[in-house]
């Protein structure tokens, strides 16, 4: 038996809450071969009924069986990494609908970096915007609006910089320029 099997209710023996043979008439119960046949149908509704009675577990990230997060990913708009444990791809899609709320700020960028990479991350906002509430007047912050980011990890080399652009790509305001610094974290050889 596979794991995906174990994982949706195929288990030997398993019994169903709502047995075909009680649901016939009373003459008909008694018959040998109706009881034989109706326990196939028991044996084949037996998961189907388990998989419904705990749908709910399915929606949550913490409870889903680990083959269906990436399902549940594309729910959320989460791209999901293939270098990612099951652990930190149950945090990210939890965590999704907050990132989104806050996506395209800096404490958004913060937070997505911390949590799809692993790394402590400073991310330092310009300010700049292209508005003011004077017309004519001079926008708050330093224009052009660009963001900073400063990624502090034990293994600086061991960092893939094209996963770090991409990720920053797609959760900073894209009319906004970047720069990354990758540096190993104080006290790390």
């Amino acid at each position: 038996m596979t794991e995906l099997q174990r994982a949706r209710g195929i288990i030997p023996e398993l019994a169903s809450p709502v047995p075909v043979l009680q649901r016939l008439p009373g003459v008909l119960q008694d018959d040998e071969f109706l009881q034989r046949l109706t326990s196939a149908f028991d044996d084949s509704f037996a998961p189907i009924f388990a998989t419904l009675d705990s749908l709910s577990c399915y929606f949550d990230p913490w409870l889903a069986p680990p083959d269906f997060l990436a399902f549940l990913a594309t729910w959320v708009g989460v791209e999901l990494d293939d270098s990612w444990d099951e652990d930190r791809r149950r945090r990210i899609i939890a965590g999704a609908a907050l990132l989104h709320r806050r996506r395209g700020t800096a404490r958004g960028i913060k937070e997505a970096l911390k949590v799809g990479l692993g790394v402590e991350v400073d991310v330092q906002d310009s300010g700049g915007c292209a508005w003011s509430r004077t017309p004519g007047g001079t926008p708050p912050g330093v224009s052009p609006a660009q963001v900073a980011v400063r990624i502090r990890t034990a293994d600086p080399d061991a960092l893939d910089r094209r996963r770090v652009d991409a990720l920053l790509e797609a959760i900073k305001p894209a009319h906004v320029k970047h720069s990354c610094v990758v540096a190993a974290t104080e006290g790390a050889s």
